[in-house]
């Protein structure tokens, strides 16, 4: 009786050894993968930075401006000194006139076609034929 339970207990503690044995090559397993993992993300903040150390750089920024901005270089004339700045900036707008941007604001007409690419959508006709004004739901993009 009792090498049977030495037997029993033997088996148990070899399937314990075992299940121990799997958990931690499951857990290299995981680890090596997330080591893995790791690596692939520093490689690829690395080349971000190389990106971005290339597109950083200020001969390029200079070339580009060059290329796409209409700058001039300053002229001498152009300093001034503090003292003959004006205290007040001079009014362009004379008080109790109206509003010249409200005003080109409520002149402006609606343009045939929505911005960007997308054409405008077709106003539904109504029974008499004649094409309804346009719905303010009609156009998400607005």
């Amino acid at each position: 009786m009792l090498n049977l339970i030495v037997i029993g207990a033997l088996i148990l503690a070899a399937a314990y050894v075992y299940r121990i044995k799997f958990d931690s090559t499951v857990q290299a397993e995981r680890l090596a993968k997330m080591r893995s993992e790791v690596r692939h993300a520093r490689d690829a903040i690395a080349a971000l930075r190389a990106q971005w150390s290339e597109l950083d750089n200020p001969a390029r920024i200079e070339a580009l401006a060059k290329r796409h901005l209409p700058l001039k270089p300053i002229q001498p004339t152009q300093f001034d000194s503090l003292d003959r700045l004006l205290e007040r900036p001079p009014q362009l707008v004379k008080p109790g006139s109206p509003d010249p941007i409200g005003a080109a604001i409520e002149k402006l007409e609606e343009p045939e076609t929505a911005t960007g690419s997308v054409a405008k959508e077709a106003a539904p006709a109504d029974d008499a034929g004649a094409a309804a004004p346009p719905s303010p739901t009609a156009n998400p993009d607005r």
